[in-house]
């Protein structure tokens, strides 16, 4: 049965300021609070035109107004003869008049973080999972290694891209993040050393300080061969080897698929070599593949780095964020059985468990990979080209290469410096991320990482911000002054 609301009802809800005029738009804004508050649920039935009106006090003409601009911004669905229901739009059609632009509410475009909004798939897939539910409040509620059907899932897709995986293989984890952060908890120590990319991803760093290990970086993502060298992807599995063996690395982290910060994507050639340097130096290899299924244009990409490894050196790390939303909170770990069983009980310290509904959720997702896949590709796609098109044109002496998959690019600006310019752009209403977030002791202010996650309108309007904030520095108009502090590294 439709839900719907009365007159009355939706007036008893609407909070109106008498001083705000148009008095239509101040009713279209009321109701769109409501609807982004979650005061007035999504699919219900609004009130005729006529009733609201008699119920408010106002003509017929300003709720029909009211109407007429909720439906432009995508907040009503309405059907001839048979009335209209509450909506949400489709981020990629509110640009830059989005609600929720950033976290901190502070109004600057979010060029900072690389986080996309939610597939299409998860409303109906938490919706699923509700059906589920039921079956599973029999038990405690408790899986430390994570729901079976979920590891059987993850493990499936495994499989699929060429690494075949059992369940007991499979840990589950509160997000990407929780599982690197296991992983360097249990291998790493104070004062042991860690290789890391550089650049990289900075939460990483930021992980791999608290335990105390010591940095060892080794670049990523070179500049462009001479004419008639071979260009390669951008990691030199001689010079990873050479760490390996000068620091005494027992551990290292790699972003092998659509690298973050740079999009590169290893080969695997490389992958092969990197693994038997690891299998000759004693080391173990966590790859993150969070990005490892945003491939954008057609190629076969190497399975992943585990299908290389016949020693159990390779963890891989994955995550539902990129793929499907960040707010699912939910990641995993491949890796051996023992070792699994061994990251189990080191999270029994931190929070037991993950939540049993979000792994229903994404188990649910998994069913529809493909589909997802898809999506991202055309969404992704266009805001790409959008956002590299709109560098060619406003900051023509940036360069770049757009990747083949995940969601940023990695940028060499030409005379200025990353952290100045971000302190500039923020004044302009845009938030950056600066190229030493994702390097060691302050390196990469020559680069700017810029994602192209947000809607092509956003990246539209961004990209002359920056220009402008470019210039100013550039002719000295706008001295540097600090960031704010919510100007913090970014996924």
């Amino acid at each position: 049965m439709d839900r719907y609301l009365s007159g009355p009802q939706l007036a008893a809800l609407v909070r109106l300021d008498p001083a705000e005029r148009p008095y239509y738009r101040a009713l279209a804004r009321a109701v769109r609070t409501l609807i982004l508050d979650g005061r007035l649920p999504v699919r219900v039935r609004m009130p005729a035109e006529r009733h609201l009106a008699d119920a408010l006090g106002v003509s017929r003409t300003t709720v029909t107004a009211a109407y007429d601009r909720l439906r432009e911004q995508g907040y009503l669905d309405s059907r001839q003869g048979a009335g209209s229901w509450t909506a949400l739009p489709d981020p990629a059609a509110l640009g830059a008049d989005t609600p929720w632009l950033t976290a901190g509410d502070d109004g600057l475009l979010p060029m900072a973080t690389a986080a996309p909004a939610a597939s299409p798939l998860v409303a109906e897939a938490m919706a699923r999972a509700g059906e589920d539910v039921p079956r599973h409040t029999l038990g405690i509620g408790y899986e430390p290694v994570g729901l079976r059907e979920l590891r059987e899932a993850v493990a499936a897709r495994y499989t699929e891209r060429g690494v075949p995986t059992r369940p007991e293989q499979i840990l589950v984890t509160t997000g990407a993040q929780h599982a690197i952060h296991l992983v360097m908890s249990l291998l790493a120590g104070p004062g042991a050393p860690v290789l890391v990319e550089s650049p990289t991803y900075p939460h990483l760093l930021d992980t791999a300080r608290r335990v105390g290990a010591r940095l060892v970086p080794v670049p990523v993502g070179a500049e462009r061969a001479a004419p008639g060298e071979d260009p390669g992807d951008g990691w030199s599995p001689d010079l990873i080897a050479s760490a390996l063996r000068q620091s005494g690395a027992r551990l290292a982290y790699l972003v092998p698929d659509y690298h973050n910060p740079t999009g590169r994507l290893m080969s695997a050639a490389t992958r092969a070599a990197v693994a038997e340097a690891a299998r000759r130096h004693d080391a173990m290899l966590v790859s993150d593949e969070s990005w490892a299924e945003l491939e954008l244009e057609p190629g076969a990409p190497a399975p992943p780095l585990a299908a290389y490894d016949a020693g159990g050196r390779v963890i891989s790390i994955g995550s539902a964020a990129k793929l499907w939303w960040g707010g699912l909170r939910i990641g995993w770990i491949r890796t051996t059985a023992a070792l699994v069983r061994r990251l189990a009980a080191l999270r029994a310290a931190v929070d037991i468990a993950s939540p049993l509904f979000e792994q229903l959720v994404v188990a649910r997702l998994f069913e529809h990979v493909e589909q997802a896949r898809a999506h991202r590709r055309r969404t992704l796609l266009a805001a790409r080209d959008t956002l590299a098109a709109a560098l060619r044109a406003e900051l023509p002496g940036w360069s770049f290469t757009p990747p083949a998959g995940g969601a940023s690019l990695w940028v060499r600006l030409d005379a200025l410096a990353a952290t100045p310019l971000a302190e500039a752009a923020a004044a302009h209403g845009v938030r950056l991320a600066p190229g030493p977030w994702f390097g060691v002791d302050g390196a990469l202010e020559g680069y700017l990482r810029l994602p192209f996650t947000q809607p092509p309108q956003v990246l539209a309007e961004a990209v002359p911000r920056i220009a402008a904030a470019a210039a100013a520095l550039a002719s000295g108009a706008y001295a540097p002054r600090p960031l704010p502090g919510s100007l913090t590294p970014a996924l």
